[in-house]
């Protein structure tokens, strides 16, 4: 379930502001992304591909973050395999139209996935039903899953092999976390396959 805001009470700039504080904290979160970009540097190694997921703001971000590794983040560099399951918008409504909604993704994963990807589910609550479904897909194929969530985790947590639980709150904040972590995960990355190590460190 999406946390919003209710009542009618206006916010200032100031008070929405405030909401933000605090909520890139290195110490939370330094060790799960460190251990995100090493998993996507061993599978964009091997030759897999990384696939993404989410609905909504979290669907903008998976392709998003798709786009920064099939194109390029900060420097020139090969293509790397990556791509959003909600860019098919035909596959998204046959699938929708056929099986259901909650199986748009995971439909797809049962077409594309092969053991050593990697498919990371994005979801503010981590309760939503296509993107655990979808994530429960990947793990019988030999896929390792990764999920961005929020709220606690949600049930995404459970299924998992890495989660990165977000802040506490409204939609809003928890996608500010994902994009600003996935950047850095992105960084990350293209360091790690594409930037020679300082032979003198």
């Amino acid at each position: 379930m999406d946390r919003t805001l209710t009542g009618a009470r206006r916010r200032t700039f100031r008070e929405m502001l405030a909401d933000r504080a605090g909520l890139l904290d290195a110490e939370r979160y330094e060790a799960v992304v460190n251990r995100i970009a090493r998993t996507l540097t061993a599978a964009f190694s091997a030759g897999r591909k990384v696939l993404w997921c989410g609905n909504g703001g979290s669907a903008a971000d998976a392709q998003h973050l798709a786009a920064e590794f099939s194109g390029r983040f900060l420097r020139e560099r090969r293509g790397l395999p990556s791509e959003a399951l909600s860019v098919n918008s035909s596959a998204v409504t046959a699938i929708a139209n056929d099986y259901g909604y909650e199986r748009v993704f995971a439909r797809q994963v049962e077409a594309f996935v092969q053991k050593g990807d990697v498919v990371v589910g994005l979801t503010t609550s981590g309760d939503s039903q296509n993107v655990v479904l979808a994530l429960e897909e990947a793990k019988k194929r030999g896929a390792t899953t990764i999920a961005f969530s929020g709220n606690g985790g949600g049930r995404v947590a459970e299924v998992a092999d890495i989660t990165l639980v977000g802040p506490d709150g409204y939609s809003a904040l928890v996608q500010e976390v994902h994009i600003t972590l996935g950047h850095i995960v992105c960084d990350l990355v293209e360091q790690a396959l594409f930037v020679e190590r300082d032979a003198s460190v």
